[in-house]
């Protein structure tokens, strides 16, 4: 037997399959329109920000990874959009305004995950597919492009959800597109971490603990004045975060509530990522040794409504890590 057929063997009660077949896919990340969204994401921050679809109302875009995780990018383009759950509880907790609250974990595995949090006491969601005339799809006649789940309620202070994939044809366009879409001038490679702020660290590290997600050690943030707990998440991490006293965390927090303030984008060449967010936003940066490494803070939370973090890909610790003041 393979040893992708022995997980997908072992019975749902096993944590250690969540774990070893888990990752970050993707962040949802909202902006008031979504030419201001993209705008910034390319032009300040060097990224390559590809074309999506505009279905009842809600454009999207995409930012990916050569990892094949990425960022979507979301905007209301009517007032009466047609928006899902998720969508409609995203936009309740921004106002309207630029930000994310809403993450995917990529699980190979999604029935079992399905059953496995069942069990432990979450309320799961039926799992859900992509339309039948789904236009990136391969047809009707082919599995669905993805299938996912969320929860009602949410377990975790952001909006959590689980998804896969099928292996879809490889057309022409798809090979070329495969090729082009991770090409960023400012060689990011992977999203590699996501912040979640709350007021209850502890409770987001427990709930994670529950779903499988094991082995958190505790972290500090000093540039945004937040401490918590570090997740690997299979080679990445998320980090549950709160407030440490005064700062970016505090303020943050305090003006919108639980949220995702930030996320880690691992890149090829740190100093050439830094030399361009320097000039896009013209101001200069401070270096720091970080929980994944040698990174620097972006100063995009008035134009996306979160912080970005570049990090040293080739270098980042093999297990979480302490943050240094």
């Amino acid at each position: 037997m393979s040893s992708s057929a022995a997980i997908a063997a072992e019975p749902v009660r096993s944590v250690a399959a969540v774990e070893r077949t888990t990752e970050i896919d993707h962040a949802l990340l909202w902006g008031r329109d979504i030419d201001q969204i993209s705008a910034p994401l390319a032009v300040k921050l060097g990224f390559q920000v590809r074309p999506g679809r505009n279905p009842g109302g809600v454009a999207n875009r995409y930012v990916r990874m050569a990892d094949l995780s990425y960022l979507e990018l979301f905007a209301k383009t009517r007032a009466d959009a047609e928006l899902d759950p998720g969508m409609q509880a995203d936009q309740a907790s921004l106002r309207g305004g630029p930000g994310a609250r809403t993450f995917g974990l990529r699980s190979s595995i999604l029935d079992q995950v399905h059953g496995l949090v069942r069990q432990q006491g979450f309320a799961p969601t039926p799992i859900f597919t992509a339309p039948l005339d789904d236009p990136d799809g391969d047809g009707p006649s082919h599995p669905p492009r993805w299938r996912l789940f969320a929860f009602a309620p949410q377990p975790l202070s952001s909006n959590l959800f689980f998804i896969d994939y099928a292996r879809l044809r490889a057309t022409p366009t798809r090979v070329w597109d495969t090729r082009i879409a991770p090409q960023h001038p400012n060689g990011a490679q992977e999203l590699s971490g996501l912040w979640l702020l709350s007021a209850d660290a502890h409770a987001d590290r427990k709930q994670f603990e529950r779903m499988g997600l094991t082995g958190a050690t505790r972290v500090r943030l000093p540039q945004i004045a937040a401490h918590g707990y570090c997740v690997p998440v299979g080679r990445k991490r998320v980090f549950a975060l709160q407030p440490d006293g005064p700062g970016a965390a505090a303020d943050a927090l305090r003006s919108g509530g639980p949220q995702m303030l930030g996320i880690s984008i691992g890149v090829a060449d740190i100093d050439l990522a830094q030399q361009r967010v320097e000039r896009g936003y013209e101001t200069e940066l401070i270096r720091y040794r970080g929980a994944l490494g040698d990174a620097f803070v972006a100063p995009t939370q008035a134009d996306l409504g979160l912080l970005i973090e570049f990090h040293d890909s080739a270098r980042t610790p093999a297990a979480c890590g302490v943050a240094a003041g």
